[in-house]
């Protein structure tokens, strides 16, 4: 198997469009061509967790987070970033990372953290826009299922939990060939008229250029008339955060104890409480301060999220208990999350998890 199969793997659950803007998920060292002797698996590609898989005999590192996240100018071992990639060059061990990707995805980080939590009816607390488009298409009517059919197998008509969603209106189209062509029905210099089907599907935008070629390729039509138009809809599958419900309300300190047991975290730092049972919780996987009013505007009794700076603690006004676990563990579970994603594709592969534990934050 070669490291590009792993990661078509991984983007297909966490595809890289996803990422935000300052991010830089994606290969990071490495060559996609390299056989694969291991897979390690990890939270950050430490110095210590590339030792690791030197040692393991794995020369593919999977993390959550970049290792390099701005520019290098020098590569001199000065730094830690530094000396993981001189150490990873110097020993064929590629290292990729899904982070904001990830994180955005429906099942992706935040999904981890409720799942913890036995959360149910969860959805995306701040779903993104700009990442869907339309395409439409005329059929002849007797090609209609055949065109659908391929439109849906490259990842067109997508609605939440529903699939092969499309909307179909019969009516008559026309056409008249000029010189040289070879139309599909009627006769060149004539004009035609033909029982179509206006075929409608939505799609996610990183799926376009392979939706347009499932389309060329299954069109009987010698010229394809087709509109791509992007829309402003909300796409609730993709975005930051995730609101669910517990099975049961809780009283708050037994639930931030309880918080604070599932996320086997030293301290959680939390805001005065207020006096009534938690149900409804919000959560983000690392800093995630920004999301805040969105979870007071969803109605969540308490928000577990990490990175809140003393000021932002403030925020809560009265509204919300926040309860800031800490980065690391609020994204631990990550690993496992690798962990399912690979071998369920890969059934007779086992991907090795890091024992080192790379939270710099100790707690006394």
């Amino acid at each position: 198997m070669k490291i590009k199969e792993i990661i078509q793997v991984l983007e297909a659950y966490a595809p890289l469009p996803y990422q935000e803007s300052y991010d830089n998920a994606g290969l990071i060292f490495g060559d996609p061509s390299w056989e694969v002797t291991n897979v390690l698996l990890t939270l950050d590609a430490t110095e210590a967790v590339i030792d690791e898989a030197i040692a393991r005999g794995c020369n593919l590192v999977v993390a959550h987070h970049p290792i390099v996240f701005g520019g290098l100018k020098k590569i001199n071992g000065r730094s830690y970033v530094e000396r993981v990639a001189i150490k990873a060059i110097k020993h064929d061990v590629a290292v990729y990372a899904a982070h904001t990707n990830l994180d955005n995805v429906r099942n992706g980080v935040c999904a981890q953290m409720a799942g913890r939590l036995g959360l149910e009816r969860c959805r995306v607390l701040q779903p993104k826009t700009g990442l869907l488009k339309k395409l439409y298409t005329f059929v002849p009517a007797d090609d209609a299922e055949k065109v659908r059919a391929a439109l849906f197998t490259a990842g067109a008509g997508h609605i939440g939990n529903y699939s092969e969603c499309s909307f179909n209106a019969e009516g008559q189209g026309t056409f008249k060939g000029g010189a040289g062509t070879d139309p599909y029905v009627g006769t060149p210099g004539e004009r035609h008229f033909e029982r179509e089907i206006k075929l409608e599907v939505i799609f996610p935008v990183y799926l376009e250029s392979g939706i347009i070629q499932a389309l060329l390729a299954s069109h009987p039509y010698e010229e394809v008339a087709y509109d791509v138009v992007t829309l402003d809809n909300v796409y609730q599958q993709v975005g930051s955060g995730l609101v669910g419900e517990l099975p049961e309300a809780m009283e708050e300190q037994a639930f931030l104890a309880w918080v604070k047991q599932q996320f086997q975290t030293g301290c959680v730092r939390y805001t005065p409480l207020k006096g009534r049972p938690v149900k409804k919780v919000a959560l983000c996987g690392g800093a995630g301060s920004f999301l805040l009013k969105r979870a007071i505007a969803a109605g969540a009794d308490a928000y577990i999220s990490a990175d809140f700076k003393y000021h932002e603690f403030f925020d809560a006004d009265n509204q919300i208990v926040i309860a800031d676990v800490g980065h690391f563990e609020s994204e631990q579970f990550t690993v496992e999350l690798f962990y399912h994603i690979l071998t369920e594709k890969f059934r007779n592969f086992a991907p090795l998890k890091s024992t080192i534990k790379t939270n710099p934050v100790n707690y006394l």
